[in-house]
């Protein structure tokens, strides 16, 4: 039986998860981290890719040790399980008619070679929802393409229209947003689908396209949108905003800071703190957008003058003169900071194999029930007895399937 937390918010929903690196178990993550019982199923021997992708402590390899995976897959039960065999397929099934979710990322034509499809999980189980997470989605010409996160995001045109100067190559993105963003909209939407399943009259099939994940939080209607309307759409622009100034990263004394002084008091509490230079006092400065025009002329005063503080130092000052000027972390910096250990998002966690280490906690804040990890991630396997005890199967029956190679 699950020990999810007894007072999540998600306590009594019963989810199978049937992914692998990303979307789709931080999809079962979001759910497992508020109470719901998950059971990550995994390919026997080998497991889910991500426990091959690290990072790893000292740089050694191990299945039980990589960071992704660990922090993917907190709160959850495993098991391992070959469902691309029919023995396999069939106790997939039996564990979906006692299942709320199903959760997965394949391609879809892989599902149907499995006999795994929406059509069969919904004959074992008319009340299910299955959730689909893949980079194009389940229809249109591109859905059996072979593809990653970083295809999704750029097949939405957030590359060309953000990452890069103007004139030059766009550049990739940071590796797994489009699947963070699919498996956070399939997570809500999901657990939309099941608290509507009595209006609907059953379980749905919810087709989540990080692509168009991607193409809604950054591109969206001000371009896509736009450019359908009347054929105008946004350019990338390299660093900082090109109607607006300062909203730029600049350099200063011991790093970067993100820089923003747009409306009148913001600018002028950024003069304040700078000492009020002489160059700062022409009053057509007052206004952002002819500060913007200005821009080459007062980004390397601006500069100038970070350049003799910290970054923190220079956010504090700022932030006190009603400014949003922010340090540009870097990942240490923000692994240890005060105002995130504050708020409980830094969690440590016991493992058999890692020992203690450290996690992010809940990334969404429920004060009547916290969330977040309480266990790590389980060991390949490591709930086979649990789990498909549940079913009725006993030691016996184990151990033939071990010998099978099924479990």
């Amino acid at each position: 039986m699950s020990d999810a937390a007894p007072d999540g918010a998600l306590t009594g929903i019963r989810v199978i998860e049937l992914g692998e690196m990303v979307s789709a178990p931080y999809c079962g993550k979001l759910f497992a981290d508020y109470g719901a019982d998950v059971v990550k199923v995994e390919p026997p021997r080998r497991g889910d890719v991500a426990r091959r992708w690290g990072p790893f402590p000292e740089d050694r390899a191990h299945p039980e040790k990589s960071g992704l995976f660990h922090f993917l897959n907190t709160n959850k039960r495993g098991a391992t399980l070959d469902v691309t065999r029919s023995e396999g397929r069939d106790l997939l099934l039996k564990l979906v008619r006692r299942a709320d979710l199903v959760i997965e990322n394949q391609r879809p034509a892989r599902l149907r070679e499995w006999g795994l499809d929406f059509a069969a999980v919904s004959a074992a189980n008319p009340d299910a929802v299955m959730i689909s997470i893949t980079p194009y989605g389940q229809s249109g010409p591109y859905s059996a393409w072979h593809g990653y996160d970083l295809n999704a995001f750029h097949l939405s045109a957030a590359g060309s229209r953000y990452c890069g100067r103007p004139g030059e190559a766009p550049l990739e993105h940071g590796t797994f947003a489009a699947d963070f963003f699919g498996a956070a909209a399939a997570a809500a939407w999901g657990l939309a689908a099941v608290m509507g399943r009595a209006r609907v009259g059953g379980g749905q099939h919810l087709d989540v396209s990080c692509a168009e994940a991607i193409a809604a939080a950054f591109v969206g209607g001000q371009n896509i949108g736009g450019y359908a309307q009347d054929g105008k759409f946004e350019r990338r622009t390299g660093v900082g905003m090109p109607l607006g100034a300062p909203a730029t990263i600049l350099p200063c004394k011991d790093g970067h800071v993100w820089m923003l002084a747009l409306e009148p008091g913001q600018w002028k509490g950024l003069v304040r703190v700078m000492g009020d230079p002489e160059w700062a006092q022409l009053d057509m400065f007052d206004d952002m957008f002819v500060r913007a025009q200005n821009a080459d002329a007062i980004y390397p005063l601006i500069e100038a003058w970070a350049m003799e503080h910290g970054k923190f130092e220079i956010m504090e000052s700022c932030q006190a003169a009603g400014v949003p000027v922010t340090a540009v972390f870097t990942v240490d910096e923000a692994a240890l900071h005060p105002h995130l250990a504050a708020r409980g998002y830094i969690v440590d966690l016991e493992h058999s194999e890692l020992g203690r280490f450290r996690d992010l906690g809940a990334p969404f804040k429920l004060p009547a029930s916290p969330g977040g990890p309480r266990r790590a991630a389980p060991l390949l396997g490591q709930h086979n007895a649990e789990v498909y005890g549940e079913l009725d199967l006993g030691a016996a029956d184990l151990a033939r399937l071990e010998r099978d190679g099924i479990l």
